[in-house]
């Protein structure tokens, strides 16, 4: 049992080495801009347009249960306006960019896990490096800065269309004023909000375009290896962008009060 527990830890760690490794040489690159500028465009589109529907229909909905739950037990002791507030600030410095990276996490990552499992499997990786291209530079770094890119810009339009939904819930389905819940949504609602939910998709966006990378590269021979890979790059992709959302917010959270934001 000592000896199975030692060798999980040992390979636990050799992996966190090699992502990590892979992290340093994509974000180098990444700064160094020896990508094509072709590639990034493309997996912008990719990763960024393309995801919009199922970001748009997740923000939407998330916004509308949340603005009824609030509504709900706000009710009970004549807080009704209150209700967007709560909603707004939820969803700009939690749910956003956390449902955001989950959605994409699933679509993206293992699309991109893939992509690359498929290429590593069919020796496609080895052909580029006898031809003198390194794979991180023309196959992880147009999608880790495209992801930096898109994942932001995903969580800002799920932000506004969960808010406006839940106004839309709230006015007029569950009629709360107007006039008062957009004072209050304005009053509670601050920029440090939404700095918090940008900061946050910009690391979740790495997240997932590392994982899904490193899996896509190590990924076993095979169909079998390809699917275990595609699976492991959304579960753990996925798990990593709730741990760290909990150590994103208490450092940001404990930032914005010591700037006094």
């Amino acid at each position: 049992m000592n000896f199975l527990g030692r060798t999980w830890i040992g390979e636990w760690l050799a992996g966190l080495g090699r992502i990590a490794v892979l992290s340093r040489d994509a974000i180098a690159s990444s700064l160094t801009f020896k990508f094509s500028r072709r590639d990034l465009l493309y997996q912008i589109y990719f990763i960024g347009i393309k995801s919009q529907s199922v970001v748009i229909i997740t923000g939407a909905f998330t916004g509308m249960v949340l603005a009824a739950q609030t509504y709900f037990q706000f009710h009970k002791i004549k807080m009704d306006t209150a209700t967007l507030a709560v909603v707004s600030v939820s969803m700009c410095s939690e749910l956003g960019p956390v449902l955001t990276a989950l959605m994409v996490a699933g679509r993206v990552g293992a699309a991109i896990a893939a992509e690359l499992g498929t290429m590593r499997v069919t020796e496609q990786i080895d052909a580029l490096r006898t031809l003198a291209t390194h794979p991180i530079d023309y196959l992880v770094a147009p999608r880790l800065m495209a992801s930096n890119i898109a994942l932001p810009l995903l969580a800002i339009e799920s932000m506004a269309v969960g808010i406006g939904a839940s106004y839309l819930v709230g006015v007029f389905l569950l009629g709360i004023d107007p006039a008062y819940s957009w004072y209050n949504l304005l009053k509670y609602s601050h920029d440090s909000d939404v700095m918090i939910g940008l900061i946050k998709s910009i690391v979740y966006g790495g997240i997932i375009a590392l994982i899904g990378c490193y899996k896509g590269l190590t990924c076993g021979v095979g169909a079998q290896g390809v699917g275990k890979a595609t699976t492991e790059a959304v579960v753990y992709a996925s798990i990593t962008i709730l741990i760290t959302n909990f150590f994103l917010t208490m450092a940001l959270e404990q930032l914005a009060v010591m700037l006094g934001v």
